[in-house]
C-alpha cells in the first residue's frame, strides 16, 4: 500500500485546486481553512478557503479547467485524533452521502464537480479531537496540520520544478 506521499503525488498531478472547509470557530473543525491559510501563506498556488459554504466556490473549479480539487477538512473517520485519511469521490460518497456539517454534502458536491468529465475530487480529511467551540485547533490536529503543510508544499513545489523542466 502506497504512503500517504505517493497518495498525494497523484492527486497533485497535472493544475490542483486545494479547497479549505471547515468552521473555525469551532476548535478542529477549522482544520481545513487553517490548512489552506497555511498553504496561501506559503505561496502555494491555486487555493481556496471555502469556509463553511464550500459550494460557492466550485464554478471557479469547473471553470478554470482543474484536474484535480482536493477538499481540506476535518472529518469523522473512526481514527485517532489527528489521523489521516485521503478517499476519492466514490469513498466519500460511500462514508458521507448526505449527513454533513456544510450546507450540502461533500459526496454531492464530489460528484457535481467530477461530472465535467475533467476534474478528479479528493478529501484530504483529519479526524477531529474536539468541535467544542474554540478559536484554536488542539495540538494534535495542529501537530497534523504542521506536517501536512510541509507535506504538500514540498509536493507542490515538486510538481511545479518538474512542469517547468517538462516545459523547458
Amino acid at each position: 500500500m502506497p504512503n500517504l506521499r505517493e497518495q498525494l503525488r497523484c492527486c497533485l498531478e497535472g493544475r490542483v485546486c486545494l479547497m479549505g472547509i471547515g468552521n473555525v470557530d469551532y476548535g478542529d473543525d477549522g482544520f481545513g481553512v487553517r490548512l489552506a491559510e497555511k498553504l496561501i501563506e506559503a505561496g502555494t498556488p491555486d487555493v481556496v478557503v471555502g469556509g463553511t459554504s464550500p459550494d460557492r466556490c466550485l464554478g471557479r473549479v469547473v471553470e478554470e479547467g482543474f484536474n484535480h480539487l482536493v477538499f481540506l477538512d476535518a472529518v469523522e473517520c473512526g481514527g485517532t485524533p489527528g489521523s489521516v485519511v485521503l478517499l476519492n469521490t466514490e469513498e466519500i460518497v460511500a462514508r458521507f452521502p448526505q449527513v454533513s456539517t456544510h450546507n450540502i454534502s461533500l459526496g454531492l458536491l464530489a460528484k457535481w464537480v467530477e461530472a465535467n468529465g475533467n476534474t478528479r475530487v479528493w478529501l484530504l480529511g483529519v479526524q477531529p479531537e474536539s468541535l467544542k467551540r474554540a478559536g484554536s485547533l488542539t495540538t494534535r490536529v495542529q501537530t497534523t496540520l504542521d506536517a501536512l503543510g510541509e507535506l504538500l508544499c514540498s509536493l507542490e513545489t515538486a510538481a511545479t520544478h518538474c512542469a517547468a523542466e517538462t516545459e523547458s
